[in-house]
């Protein structure tokens, strides 16, 4: 992870979840976390710098969407 470093994951991670937390009908908040956790598990053995950016952006802008339907 040379261009975006373990904590700032983490980080983004973190946040992901803590924002899915609000969402007030209990389906919505179990997918997001379900489709949280299940996509960082998947993508956590990716070693192409490139692809960890492209997978970032895209977790990034996923947590806007979910912090403006919050």
């Amino acid at each position: 992870m040379a261009a975006s470093s373990r904590s700032q994951v983490l980080r983004l991670y973190r946040a992901l979840l803590r924002e899915s937390q609000r969402f007030g009908g209990y389906n919505y908040r179990t997918y997001a976390i379900r489709r949280i956790r299940d996509a960082f598990r998947e993508n956590k053995s990716i070693k192409d710098s490139e692809k960890i950016e492209e997978l970032v952006n895209k977790a990034k802008a996923s947590l806007e969407v979910i912090r403006r339907q919050v």
